[in-house]
């Protein structure tokens, strides 16, 4: 509780007294009881009464959050021009009212959601994009009166400063700025660049007004049921077709695949047959090479072919076949002409 405050409530209790004396000295006179030296009591409790009246309707105690507009009857423009500061002030009393005014922040909201807003109900601004299509915003400013400029605020506007100029010229402003946009460029790729318009625009207006705007909040934007439909069933398409774009990557990156696969196995095949010819080449090179050396051998020393195919002949065999037109490979017994062969004995 302040000074002022307090002033007002002895000036009220002191009122009170003073009605109360001068009941109380009526109704003992109407008892021919009369109070001793009652028109005087009376007298004083008026005055006390009056007298504090009048310092605490001259007494304004201003908050810090508040600057303070003298409405003066003697005043040569009927209002003081410089706005009382805080703290406890002094007006003249009865020739002079103060009206106070808030300079700390505020935020004024229109939303289609009715709580949030202040007005109830769907306060969201309609607009039209520069392609036609209508969208809702919901937005918010935030803002302060100039504190050097509240005398100038209270003339113009009053207390319909809210109303009549924060919530008139940002709808207006924000109509202005989307019809300059295209609906995809709203939402997407320029919105930035939207936002930047409405508070830079919303600053001058209210700037021209007294006020200071602290910030702009493009809250949320809404389509029309018609548009946001056509907006899904694209989304719905977009995806459908990166899907489909998907799986051709896909089939093309398996079909990548199989043609290196197979490049890889028919590499690995010619490979695998250079390197069998190569050693066939390599071994019919080391044949012929150890004929030409057994040829050699055999040229001057004939008989070691001999030797080898008796080698060769197992242990037990006793009677051997051969063609009527072969050679010997060995020399036989020389049989002597004139000999006759044994005659077998019969039975034997």
């Amino acid at each position: 509780m302040n000074i002022a405050s307090l002033s007002q409530i002895i000036a009220t209790l002191a009122w009170l007294a003073a009605i109360g004396v001068l009941v109380l000295a009526v109704v003992r006179a109407a008892r021919n009881r009369t109070l001793a030296k009652s028109g005087v009591l009376i007298m004083v409790f008026f005055l006390v009464a009056v007298l504090l009246t009048t310092v605490s309707s001259g007494l304004v105690f201003i908050q810090p959050e508040e600057r303070g507009v003298v409405i003066s009857a003697v005043a040569p423009k009927g209002y003081r021009e410089e706005a009382l500061e805080p703290g406890l002030r002094w007006v003249i009393p009865f020739a002079e009212t103060v009206k106070l005014y808030p300079i700390s922040m505020q935020t004024y909201t229109m939303s289609i959601a009715g709580q949030e807003g202040q007005i109830q109900g769907d306060d969201s601004i309609a607009a039209r994009t520069a392609d036609g299509q209508e969208i809702f915003v919901d937005a918010s400013v935030i803002y302060q009166i100039n504190p050097a400029e509240v005398v100038k605020v209270h003339i113009n506007w009053q207390d319909r400063y809210t109303s009549d100029l924060v919530r008139a010229q940002a709808r207006g402003i924000i109509r202005d700025a989307v019809s300059q946009f295209g609906v995809e460029e709203v939402v997407s790729s320029k919105r930035f660049e939207l936002v930047e318009m409405i508070r830079e625009n919303i600053a001058k207006k209210l700037s021209e007004n007294g006020l200071m705007m602290q910030d702009f909040v493009l809250r949320n934007i809404t389509f029309s049921p018609e548009y946001a439909q056509s907006v899904e069933q694209k989304q719905i398409a977009e995806q459908q077709a990166q899907q489909a774009r998907f799986v051709i990557e896909q089939k093309k990156a398996e079909a990548d695949q199989a043609r290196e696969t197979a490049k890889g196995q028919k590499d690995a095949a010619i490979t695998k047959a250079e390197g069998e010819a190569q050693a066939r080449l390599i071994q019919a090179q080391a044949e012929a090479e150890a004929l030409q050396k057994i040829a050699e051998a055999l040229k001057d020393r004939p008989e070691l072919l001999t030797y080898q195919y008796i080698s060769k002949i197992g242990p037990n065999v006793q009677v051997m076949l051969l063609p009527n037109n072969s050679p010997f490979l060995f020399p036989l017994p020389t049989v002597t002409p004139g000999a006759t062969l044994p005659e077998s004995t019969p039975g034997q």
